[in-house]
């Protein structure tokens, strides 16, 4: 079966203000929820918003703001997760 875009759904999205890195929860079709890090999204000199890019290589800035948000994350998963 080929992918399907409108099965893709983005539950939840968290974005580090400094570096543009993108964190979210997605899930496909009925799924099971994981967790994306990356694309980052920077910006433009007139502030607006560039084309996405990869994640690359985290940056210390990058991991101190995963860190602060890890637990945010890790509730909001927990709460998708089917019971088994």
């Amino acid at each position: 079966m080929p992918f399907d875009p409108s099965k893709d759904k983005v539950l939840k999205k968290w974005k580090c203000p400094e570096t543009g890195l993108v964190v979210t929860i997605n899930q496909y079709d009925q799924g099971e929820a994981k967790v994306q890090i990356g694309p980052r999204i920077l910006k433009k000199q007139d502030g607006s918003d560039r084309a996405p890019v990869k994640a690359g290589r985290l940056t210390i800035e990058d991991i101190l703001w995963l860190y602060d948000v890890m637990d945010e994350i890790k509730d909001d998963l927990t709460d998708l997760q089917r019971p088994a």
